[in-house]
């Protein structure tokens, strides 16, 4: 099969607009689901990562498992599997590229921005940072703004926008 018939979902937002829970909602319906997170939390061991590696080693593991991940992407979408990829795609070149590949491949791309207010955003970090695993990495308010500060909002690349989603 050649992928023409698959579709790609790319999740896009900030840490706790609820992208997991979107994507696993996805996976639910039979989507395959892409998580740079879990698999580096995985292979520390569950451990949080923040703590076990250095930043640099850290950004060299998660870049190592994006690389792993575009190449069963590409594996997927041949086998004409649905999938969604569960990124934050912060920058707009990071979307292109991926809405390239999914077209080289003969495939559909849909891009998902969930977006949620700061309170918002505060309120379900501040609650999932309670939490432990690979979809409950810690991000202070710190963290966030550097987040805020660097985001590359979508606008005008065929984004479907879903503001504030339910958790």
């Amino acid at each position: 099969m050649t992928g023409q018939f698959s579709t790609v979902v790319l999740m896009c937002g900030l840490p706790g607009a609820g992208k997991t829970t979107y994507a696993l909602g996805l996976v639910r319906r039979g989507y395959v689901r892409l998580s740079i997170d879990e698999v580096v939390w995985r292979r520390l061991g569950g451990r949080d990562a923040g703590r076990v590696l250095a930043a640099e080693e850290f950004d060299r593991l998660k870049e190592e498992v994006r690389r792993e991940q575009r190449r069963e992407l590409v594996d997927l979408m041949l086998a004409g599997r649905d999938v969604v990829v569960d990124y934050s795609f912060w920058s707009r070149a990071a979307r292109e590229d991926y809405k390239e590949l999914v077209e080289r491949h003969g495939c559909r791309w849909e891009l998902v921005h969930l977006k949620a207010d700061r309170a918002t955003l505060d309120r379900r970090l501040e609650r999932r940072n309670d939490e432990d695993g690979a979809n409950a990495v810690t991000v202070d308010r710190a963290l966030l703004d550097r987040y805020l500060e660097h985001f590359e909002e979508p606008e005008g690349e065929g984004e479907r926008v879903i503001a504030q989603p339910p958790l």
